[in-house]
């Protein structure tokens, strides 16, 4: 899975929309941007179906349900999508055709013209290779605490080398230790349960990250609209109990993206186990699975690290050098 940069002479054109009042309506300015809702959905899809992204944080699935703690909102530019994140205070690399450096510069002041961030992340680093001159506007920056996790699916399921041994080794020792475990289709039905699993992990911690709470309340945005936001995700069982679950949704035509994951340390092994049976799901489907950030938490870094990734989606930064007059 390699990000390539898209350039002007791509045969994509952009969704056509505006086309009735009713689409005026969605049609938010950067002086007045849109929030994400169920309404707009199907534009933003139709945006991530034309330029599929490699970054998770173009998924609809994650702007819906991260976006009142990031306070995302979005408008179209020049028939690019552009999303604001005004808790980060930076827009996401606009999705559609490449701007030249002078042109996404030139969207950098309006931005702050209106109000907004004039900063620009998830650059990709083809974008950056490209346009050589792109320091003459920008300082660049990269974000290793941003860098997504992208494996192959088939090497997930497989388990090969002496890096993914002890892997093996503990989803056997499950196994054997659990011979009565299940396995359960996550559904409408049964996210409230596992909503309550998620509030047991919680509180059984004896302190309460405040990342984790957050990441809790998105999780409950996701479960109380599972249907319209065409989730899918397993729960692993033992006998009656949950030792742990996965939440996932398409990316793009080759890729998955893993929104949540929690496993109960009780049962040793139930969180390589539900990685082990989410790739296996997903292998006849996906080629890839994103396995999101690890935000510079070095225990959540090792333990995405030893999985032996396929590729480290590693974004840029830009910062708008506002001296600068162009004409």
């Amino acid at each position: 899975m390699i990000c390539h940069s898209r350039q002007s002479d791509t045969c994509n054109t952009p969704p056509m929309v505006g086309n009735s009042a009713d689409d005026q309506q969605i049609e938010p300015s950067i002086l007045k941007p849109g929030k994400f809702d169920l309404e707009t959905r199907h534009l933003i899809l139709d945006f991530l179906g034309l330029y599929p992204p490699c970054s998770c944080e173009y998924s609809f699935v994650n702007l819906f349900c991260w976006q009142n703690l990031y306070r995302y909102s979005w408008f179209l530019y020049e028939d690019r999508l552009v999303i604001h994140d005004d808790r980060s205070q930076a827009l996401f690399m606009p999705l559609g055709d490449d701007f030249e450096p002078e042109a996404l510069f030139s969207l950098s002041k309006k931005a702050v013209a209106a109000g907004l961030s004039g900063n620009i992340g998830l650059v990709p680093e083809s974008y950056v290779a490209i346009w050589q001159d792109l320091d003459r506007y920008f300082s660049i920056t990269s974000d290793r605490d941003a860098a997504e996790y992208v494996y192959l699916a088939e090497a997930l399921t497989g388990l090969k080398g002496s890096k993914l041994h002890k892997k093996k080794n503990l989803i056997s020792q499950f196994k054997r230790e659990y011979p009565d475990y299940s396995l359960v289709p996550m559904n409408e039905d049964n996210c409230k349960e596992v909503m309550q699993f998620e509030k047991r992990l919680l509180a059984g911690m004896p302190s309460m990250p405040r990342s984790l709470v957050e990441e809790s309340d998105a999780m409950a945005m996701a479960f109380s609209h599972w249907n319209d936001l065409g989730l899918s995700g397993l729960i692993l069982r033992v006998k009656d109990e949950i030792a742990a679950f996965a939440v996932f949704s398409p990316l793009s035509p080759d890729t998955w993206d893993v929104h949540f994951e929690k496993s109960d340390v009780a049962f040793k092994g139930g969180s390589q186990m539900i990685n082990y049976e989410t790739a296996k799901f997903l292998k006849g489907t996906a080629r890839y699975i994103n396995r999101e950030q690890d935000l510079g938490i070095p225990g959540l870094r090792q333990a995405k690290l030893s999985y032996a990734p396929y590729a480290l989606i590693e974004p840029y930064f830009l910062v708008p050098k506002l001296e600068l007059r162009t004409h």
